[in-house]
């Protein structure tokens, strides 16, 4: 995609979204109608916890009276016996960041058996997702499998047949490596203009973590594979949906591809494939295959029924994209976006998370006023390959209306698109790969509103 940015001028309203201006012009127009009090309660109900940003510049005063009672008066934890340590049990996050969770999208037709949840980006710092955050995509649920039962198989065009306890993986040389995992339907809502409220519904179908295993290339070669002639492997998962992807050789040789049962220091939770699952990198979540059960090598790709039916768009033409499974350079914005509120005009941090499915983020650019002007952020490391990347920048609000963008490219030069240009190639009836330009709208009054601009 080319770097030129689209202003026709026009903002998009779709029908969940709150935005009142028609038009970017009547946005930034806003901010000469004269100056609205401050938003200065707690966030919106849509927020979902999100975290509100505070200005810098300004801080709380300290009253004029009788000074702070929280730093005059010892609190009881500067005087009294706090808990001893907790011998026994899985330790818990403070009560106060309880409201810090998984949810499910208002927007999705509810069920009894929630199959999606989405992890709050909007209140994560640096680039590793805590395993209890982590999104989850269900196809039949989810299962805590007995470890000294689940077995590993390997098949098809192999040398000798061969079946992997648990305690036979975990005694192989292992790999740690961080790597994001993206559902290919991310942002899927934005195609059709339903502007969900928060980034956590947006964008919250991605995460980050450190995962721990054995290379398959490892476990390929012990069984004999044929290399020269077996191009593809099936991955096959022990659910009741029966999950079954096809990956490309290519990937699995260069050892990138792991049969992980570590995440994050510990072992895979249940909802994330306890106890074997299958990482990727780079290519969407659908074929990260959890409780990872066989992989067969075969010399060409198996149209499986979730590569033949599901995870496929139809583009203008009327044929359909298939086997789309890199998920390309993204970005976005966590702060601030939809749901939050700026408190007063003055300092504050930009930052977001950028990623690439073919390599290592190499630039992010932040706009302030709807792409017209941007600004280069700082990425902080580590930047890693296939991995989430931290991007902050400076800025000082002025009070006035504001649409923030952030646009990334990666070191293979692809660029973030615009939602025209992503539309122009795509068309309008796609459902995955949405990687286009998220644009939020900061009202006068400190509101931050989620708008598409065409």
């Amino acid at each position: 995609m080319k770097q030129d940015s689209i202003h026709s001028g026009r903002v998009q309203k779709a029908p969940e979204n709150f935005l009142t201006p028609s038009g970017v012009k009547e946005v930034f127009a806003e901010g000469k109608k004269g100056r609205r009090d401050f938003i200065r309660n707690a966030f919106a109900a849509a927020a979902a916890g999100a975290a509100a940003p505070m200005a810098l510049s300004q801080g709380n005063p300290v009253p004029s009276e009788g000074g702070d009672p929280n730093i005059l008066n010892l609190p009881e934890h500067a005087t009294g016996l706090g808990q001893g340590v907790a011998v026994e049990g899985y330790g818990k996050p403070s009560q106060y960041e309880a409201n810090l969770q998984r949810r499910q999208s208002p927007g999705l037709t509810q069920t009894t058996q929630a199959s999606v949840s989405f992890a709050p980006l909007q209140s994560l710092f640096g680039i590793v997702t805590p395993s209890g955050l982590h999104f989850e995509r269900h196809h039949q649920g989810w299962w805590d499998i007995d470890p000294s039962k689940h077995r590993f198989m390997i098949n098809g065009m192999v040398k000798k047949n061969m079946v992997f306890t648990m305690d036979e993986i975990m005694r192989l040389p292992s790999v740690s490596r961080f790597h994001f995992i993206e559902c290919g339907a991310n942002t899927a809502t934005e195609w059709g203009n339903v502007a969900v409220p928060t980034v956590q519904y947006t964008h919250g179908m991605i995460s980050c973590s450190e995962f721990t295993g054995v290379p398959l290339i490892t476990l390929l070669e012990m069984a004999g594979a044929n290399l020269k002639n077996g191009k593809f492997v099936l991955a096959e998962g022990g659910d009741g949906s029966s999950m079954t992807r096809t990956i490309p050789m290519s990937l699995i040789t260069s050892g990138e591809v792991i049969v992980a049962y570590g995440q994050n220091g510990e072992m895979l939770r249940p909802e994330n494939g306890y106890p074997l699952r299958l990482v990727v990198p780079g290519v969407q979540g659908v074929s990260w295959v959890k409780y990872l059960r066989r992989v067969e090598v075969g010399d060409k790709p198996y149209a499986a029924k979730d590569e033949a039916i599901h995870y496929i768009d139809l583009m203008p033409n009327g044929l359909q994209r298939q086997y789309t499974n890199i998920q390309e350079i993204k970005s976005v914005v966590t702060t601030p976006s939809g749901g939050q509120v700026l408190l007063d005009k003055g300092f504050y941090n930009i930052t977001g998370l950028a990623w690439s499915g073919k390599g290592k983020v190499k630039r992010v650019d932040v706009s302030t006023d709807g792409g017209r002007n941007w600004r280069q952020a700082r990425l902080e490391t580590p930047v890693l390959s296939k991995a989430l990347t931290r991007f902050n920048l400076n800025w000082v609000w002025d009070g006035k209306p504001a649409i923030i963008q952030s646009r990334a490219q990666d070191e293979t030069g692809h660029v973030q698109p615009t939602y025209q240009q992503l539309r122009a190639v795509r068309g309008t009836r796609s459902i995955y790969h949405n990687n286009a330009i998220q644009s939020w709208l900061v009202q006068e009054n400190g509101e931050v509103k989620n708008v598409q601009l065409s």
